[in-house]
């Protein structure tokens, strides 16, 4: 990392050092008592303002620390900055230049600082898109109390957060279970409902409540389910169309704004229902993740998540692409706004592998389309395959809007900030290269 260039003074205003110098020679011409003192006058303050600038360019100091390295769509973002004055001189204006390129958060302040003392404060913001964000550099400008002199001081230190699409509750998407137990539709006599059970998991939204394990329940203060042995619950693929020849609307209300929405929901959902996840698009770049089932694997497909753009390349290819790597009684989803191509072929093609698909399918009327899926979902219908319509206010209508972060801050009667609810983290990593 480039360290940061040393702090510059410029003369800011030359109307003193002009008066000193008129004042100079006037005492030459004329040994007159007032050019003296007015000698002295101009030249003290000229020189107590280049010293007082001088001071702060030396001693004065930022520290810019961040919560976490990542978020949510839809968390707040709290940064703590930290403006120290080592002079023995205070600064009474300092311009706060805090420079980043995520949108809708401005970290720009004016602050004053006591000598030898500290000003801390704190700049929250919300997080309204995905992507990957630099936080970074930060720049001081001060001055000397009659803004002879402007100090100029640039901290090039940088970090990165990590914005992930939102995680939200989709109660009513109904996934066709592949396994052997499983062949396109849940079974009201399914064998899964009398076999022992082998462990718990926690409550989804949809589960039935006879599956409920209430001693865990009770010692835990929250819902948990059995999980059965003998049930051999298949692993999800997702995949995700991002052709950006089928796509519609524009920024939040697009279809593949909505489309990584539903991948992310879907991983956690089924991970979470002790699932493997697999994740298989194609945007600007092949974004591959095998089925797996932890904390990290999440991780690492939010990752992928927060990063994919539409790309050019047609569903019927990406489908090409996977068939290889899909085993026979896996869980397929598959998520489009395209209600034309070649891709149903692709898909029966994969069907015939012994995959069980389910298609969620963009309402494109609602996306500003014209075509109706009409054609498509009777296609879909006549051979047997799951699927929905996602229409443009799904996830509003399904209140799967994300949650901002439960913890703030406020002033207590002392006046220093105080965490009030915070998340399990509580430590405050500095920039990296702050000074």
């Amino acid at each position: 990392m480039s360290a940061s260039p040393a702090p510059q003074i410029r003369l800011n205003s030359p109307f003193v050092p002009i008066l000193f110098l008129l004042s100079a020679i006037l005492v030459l011409i004329d040994s007159y008592r007032g050019w003296i003192i007015l000698l002295v006058v101009f030249g003290g303050l000229w020189g107590s303002s280049y010293f007082w600038a001088r001071s702060l360019a030396r001693n004065l100091h930022i520290k810019r620390e961040i919560r976490f390295g990542w978020a949510q769509v839809g968390d707040h973002l709290e940064e703590r900055f930290t403006l120290i004055n080592r002079s023995r001189l205070p600064a009474l204006w300092v311009e706060v230049e805090g420079q980043t390129n995520m949108p809708n958060y401005w970290a720009n302040q004016v602050r004053s600082v006591a000598p030898q003392a500290e000003a801390r404060w704190y700049i929250r913001g919300r997080c309204t898109r995905r992507g990957l964000y630099t936080l970074g550099p930060t720049t001081l400008r001060a001055s000397d109390p009659f803004h002879i002199y402007a100090v100029h001081l640039h901290d090039s230190a940088t970090t990165t957060l990590l914005v992930t699409p939102p995680v939200v509750p989709l109660p009513s998407i109904q996934v066709a279970p592949g396994g052997k137990a499983g062949k396109g539709a849940p079974r009201v006599d399914a064998p899964e409902r009398t076999v022992s059970s082998a462990s718990v998991r926690e409550y989804i939204t949809g589960d039935s409540m006879r599956w409920v394990h209430w001693p865990t329940s009770a010692r835990q203060n929250e819902l948990f389910v059995r999980i059965f042995e003998g049930t051999p619950a298949g692993d999800w693929w997702i995949v995700l169309d991002l052709d950006q020849n089928v796509q519609l609307g524009e920024g939040e209300n697009a279809t593949h704004e909505h489309g990584i929405i539903l991948a992310a929901s879907l991983a956690d959902k089924g991970m979470r229902s002790g699932r493997s996840v697999g994740l298989a698009t194609y945007g600007e770049q092949l974004v591959w993740h095998r089925a797996g089932m932890s904390d990290a694997h999440k991780w690492d497909i939010l990752r992928s998540l927060a990063l994919v753009q539409p790309g050019d390349v047609p569903l019927a290819k990406l489908l090409e692409y996977a068939r290889p790597s899909l085993r026979k009684d896996a869980s397929l989803i598959l998520i489009t706004p395209a209600i034309t191509g070649e891709w149903l072929a692709s898909l029966l093609a994969v069907r015939r592998l012994g995959v069980i698909a389910t298609v969620l399918l963009f309402d494109t009327p609602s996306f500003g389309g014209i075509e109706e899926p009409s054609n498509m979902l009777r296609d879909l219908s006549s051979q047997g395959i799951a699927h929905k319509i996602i229409a443009k206010d799904f996830l509003a209508r399904e209140g799967a809007q994300p949650r901002a972060s439960d913890w703030f801050w406020q002033a207590p009667a002392s006046q220093r900030f105080a965490p009030v609810k915070l998340h399990s983290r509580s430590n405050w990593p500095e920039i990296e290269g702050v000074s």
